[in-house]
């Protein structure tokens, strides 16, 4: 395993403590066990194995439609690991005889880059995906997870910032983001219909622009675009005037709060899971990169290209209270730290 990876790895089981115990002789099926979520699940379920001698039973469903084979390839090969090469769209899952005690929903096409190609495959996994897996979760009386995305709130107004889970949105039904946005919507309700009709327990999570070890080269989003020139000597690009904000989550502080949802979240709720701080424009987070390592900065101001969608939100920050009462959730890496994790780990993985 590589030292960063293995660090986060770490550091995870350390921060959740004793509640981890709660996954021994578990069950688990996770829908996108093949992506950048999957690839830290992966690892973070034989590490506890490992270390712990915690017992967890890990079913990984991905088709591939955007994520990779070799995330998974090498690390599900013990008795404690299944993969199944399936669509969850697909009534087949349907036929799955397991007896799951947890079921989580982290399947999904991320990237606007891709879902601007796939528009209704987006739309389906979010949909057609989640009444399957919330099916199998009722027959199965299985805790269900699903991942919802900071995309539900639109293009927040700015006295809505930083967005509360009660925050209703500013959102855009027609456009070239929107089946991204509005399946995710749908997801959720359909996690409310499940919850109060179908005596499902379901959680919701929403992951603020999580990033790190684990991303694919080609994911296309900014952080992936950014590392990818700045490793290969390049300007970083910066679409639009630059001064569109995020707020930005390192993956191992993101996966802790994704288990404390799944480990503590209490029935029907939905958490906002990311880092509060610092809201950051695109500029200025191209600046970071090269601040630092202490490098001249090479920026390049470019137009929005046709593979991107130009309607992104100006602005995006979590208010994460919630998460931090119910949960004891807080986020731990500094933004330069998780950069430098990051391009450490890409140096390693594809130069």
């Amino acid at each position: 395993m590589n030292n960063i990876i293995e660090k986060d790895i770490a550091n995870i089981i350390s921060r959740l403590d004793t509640h981890i115990e709660k996954f021994n002789n578990k069950n688990i099926l996770l829908a996108g066990g093949g992506g950048f979520l999957g690839f830290y699940f992966t690892k973070f379920f034989k590490e506890i194995k490992r270390k712990k001698n915690i017992n967890t039973k890990v079913t990984f469903i991905d088709n591939f439609v955007s994520s990779s084979k070799n995330f998974i390839s090498n690390d599900t090969s013990s008795g404690s690991f299944e993969f199944i090469n399936e669509d969850i769209c697909s009534e087949n899952i349907l036929n799955l005889n397991h007896k799951f005690d947890y079921i989580i929903h982290a399947a999904g096409i991320a990237s606007p880059f891709y879902y601007r190609q796939k528009p209704l495959e987006t739309l389906e996994v979010s949909i057609t995906g989640s009444k399957n897996l919330l099916n199998l979760s009722k027959r199965n009386q299985s805790k269900y997870i699903f991942f919802s995305s900071s995309e539900i709130y639109g293009d927040p107004l700015p006295e809505f910032v930083p967005m509360k889970e009660t925050y209703r949105g500013n959102v855009a039904t027609t456009g070239p983001r929107s089946c991204y946005d509005e399946g995710k919507r749908v997801g959720e309700t359909l996690c409310y219909i499940y919850q109060n009709y179908h005596n499902v327990n379901t959680n919701i999570i929403r992951p603020f622009n999580i990033y790190g070890p684990g991303m694919q080269k080609n994911d296309y989003r900014v952080m992936s675009n950014f590392a990818n020139n700045f490793l290969s000597n390049k300007p970083l690009k910066v679409y639009g005037k630059g001064s569109q904000t995020r707020t930005f989550c390192y993956i191992s502080d993101g996966i802790e709060g994704f288990l404390r949802v799944i480990l503590l979240g209490k029935d029907g709720e939905q958490y906002n899971i990311g880092n509060a701080n610092p809201e950051i424009s695109m500029i200025d987070l191209a600046k970071l990169f090269f601040d630092t390592f202490n490098k001249s900065h090479d920026i390049e101001m470019v137009g929005y290209p046709s593979s991107y969608p130009e309607d992104e939100p100006n602005r995006r920050c979590p208010d994460t209270s919630k998460a931090s009462d119910h949960l004891d959730f807080n986020s731990q890496i500094s933004l330069e730290e998780g950069i430098k994790n990051y391009i450490s780990w890409c140096q390693k993985e594809f130069t």
